[in-house]
């Protein structure tokens, strides 16, 4: 049974940090590319970065987030972290992390594009 289960939500004031946490299963790891995306009340999911572990390299992140969101993995534990600094009110959303075989690296910012999505993870940003 293929799972993405996100997690590592919070509410937090301005200017803080918060890790989120993107553990799979049930599909080969290493043959996907792992995004992350998020959804604010009245607003379309957009795509806010994504891993392609093919090789090994991060493809894109929201310009709105560069500089303040890193993402990484750990491969043994096939698992995608989304460190996120000096969060402002406008990052609140529902954070959700979804897996796609595609190679197509100009597409990963599409919701689109993904075979498979986690439950979401809520973040709050008070000002």
């Amino acid at each position: 049974e293929v799972q993405l289960q996100a997690s590592g939500g919070g509410l937090v004031q301005a200017g803080g940090s918060l890790r989120l946490s993107c553990a799979a299963s049930g599909f080969p790891f290493d043959d996907y590319a792992i995004g992350w995306f998020r959804q604010a009340p009245g607003k379309e999911r957009e795509g806010v970065s994504c891993w392609s572990s093919s090789d090994g390299s991060t493809t894109y992140y929201l310009d709105s987030v560069k500089g303040r969101f890193t993402i990484s993995t750990d491969n043994a534990k096939n698992t995608v972290y989304l460190q996120m600094n000096n969060l402002k009110p406008e990052d609140t959303a529902v954070y959700y992390c979804a897996a796609t075989r595609s190679i197509y690296t100009g597409q990963y910012k599409y919701t689109a594009t993904y075979d498979y999505w986690g439950q979401g993870t809520q973040v709050t940003v008070s000002s």
